[in-house]
């Protein structure tokens, strides 16, 4: 079967490497776009992170590979796709809807990082770390008009455990998604998969996150803001804090739990035996990594210099 694969991400070209060696799997062409790139929901453009560079691979491995600048119904995008003769798509980290006009040419199967149809639409992990849920998935679906609303073909569960982090679950989810994607892409191959229709009621739909959306509200619980700054960790732009208009990007963090009695108000920052403990809207949280500038440094050195420099400001 001729299949064209849709990515941009290293998750993606991860399922592409694997895709190659699988009976009756012919990879024809790959779509893509650049690490930086415009999107209807974000007129200033998206920088991507998780970025792969899939032309380079293709190259090196005599794949036809089509980087894309115009837009999804652009002639020159469709005259590439007719000239392959896709069977399928296979869209793994690719940001866009696609479009009816792809559609109609063959049927397209994607992977997201949810249990469908619960956290539907942008961020699912980020948004999954952020609202403290304990499970998150992944799941195999055909794409239609709806957001990540087609047949499931499969599903593959995993714990979100206390001290996961963005990247923690980011690598356990690829892996999973690679496994799903080889158990049951051989099945949409030969016609026998199960497709199974989704649940509307159980649906959740989140909005896509951007850089600015990291600020921390330190009116929160520390519970809160501790999830919250985990799930926009590296290697995404992370959680921060205005501090004597400085930006302050907190890394790591972990809920105070000393049984010293302190009392902070929201945002104020203390040093309590050598730990810097910022106070929240109920409990407090100790930050053990920043960044300022661009530079990783201990919070513990940090705080310690700006008590020298500027008094004991709290977070703004």
């Amino acid at each position: 079967m001729k299949i064209v694969f849709v990515g941009a991400s290293k998750f993606g070209l991860h399922c592409l490497k694997e895709m190659i060696s699988l009976p009756k799997c012919e990879l024809v062409g790959s779509i893509t776009v650049p690490q930086t790139f415009a999107i209807s929901y974000r007129p200033q453009g998206v920088k991507n992170v998780l970025y792969a560079d899939f032309k380079s691979y293709c190259d090196l491995n005599n794949l036809n590979c089509l980087v894309m600048t115009q837009g999804m119904n652009d002639n020159l995008i469709l005259d590439y796709i007719q000239s392959l003769s896709p069977d399928m798509f296979i869209v793994v980290g690719w940001y866009h809807m696609l479009p009816k006009s792809w559609r109609d040419i063959a049927p397209a199967y994607g992977l997201h990082a949810s249990l469908l149809p619960d956290y539907s639409g942008g961020s699912p992990l980020v948004w999954a770390l952020i609202n403290g849920e304990t499970e998150t998935g992944i799941t195999l679906f055909k794409l239609n008009e709806g957001v990540d609303s087609g047949e499931i073909v499969g599903q593959k569960h995993t714990e979100i455990f206390r001290e996961d982090t963005i990247a923690t679950l980011y690598q356990r989810i690829e892996s999973l998604g690679v496994g799903l994607l080889l158990e049951r892409l051989p099945h949409l191959i030969d016609g026998t998969a199960k497709l199974t229709s989704q649940d509307e009621r159980k649906r959740r739909v989140y909005p896509q996150r951007g850089p600015e959306d990291g600020q921390i509200n330190w009116d929160h619980s520390a519970e809160q803001i501790y999830n919250f700054i985990r799930a926009q960790t590296k290697p995404y732009p992370g959680a921060f804090s205005m501090h004597e208009n400085h930006k302050i990007i907190i890394w790591t963090s972990r809920i105070n739990n000393n049984k010293i009695n302190i009392s902070l108000t929201p945002g104020e920052i203390k040093n309590i035996e050598n730990k810097i403990i910022v106070g929240c809207g109920k409990g407090s949280l100790e930050i053990l990594e920043i960044a300022l500038n661009g530079v990783d440094i201990p919070a513990y050195t940090w705080w310690s210099q700006q008590i020298e420099i500027a008094g004991d400001y709290g977070f703004s």
